[in-house]
């Protein structure tokens, strides 16, 4: 349904003046959001991006690394995807070594996935100017901001969709 914006259903008037916070949206909380997101994928995007790799291969290695023979409908859940998106990127991080998927001891259907040695230095050498930005962040701040900011980030996590 369009939305009438002036005396004619016309073109809408553009609006000049900037959008200011309210009561419920912080918008420079939203803006600092955006750029800081931008600029702690950018580092791991330039390296992946030398491999034909994104994001989405930097998650499931990352994931793999912190939590070596999770099952890939342990990773599902946690990245919180389909089986059919998964099923690309994996396919390219196993094919190119990155990833070994071993069947289940006890039920061969299951397929357990764990870091090769490679896998592993592309997780640190994907995590490490991430690191370096985290605590150059961090300088001069106490143990207490720190716990705080995790507070914080472990708040703005989807309770619904949280593990």
């Amino acid at each position: 349904m369009s939305r009438q914006t002036g005396p004619k259903a016309g073109k809408p008037e553009p609006l000049a003046t900037p959008m200011e916070d309210t009561e419920i949206i912080d918008f420079e909380i939203i803006e600092l959001f955006f750029f800081a997101y931008r600029d702690f994928v950018s580092d791991p995007d330039a390296i992946l991006e030398k491999s034909g790799f994104g994001r989405a291969h930097h998650r499931v290695v990352h994931f793999v690394n912190r939590n070596p023979g999770m099952t890939v409908a342990d990773l599902l859940e946690t990245l919180k995807i389909t089986k059919q998106s998964l099923a690309r990127v994996l396919k390219q991080l196993i094919d190119s070594g990155y990833i070994r998927q071993v069947a289940g001891p006890e039920d061969r259907r299951q397929r357990k996935l764990y870091p090769t040695k490679s896998g592993r230095e592309l997780a640190l050498a994907l995590a490490e100017p991430q690191s370096r930005r985290i605590e150059r962040a961090f300088e001069g701040a106490s143990a207490e901001a720190r716990e705080g900011v995790k507070a914080f980030l472990s708040g703005m996590r989807d309770r619904q969709k949280a593990d």
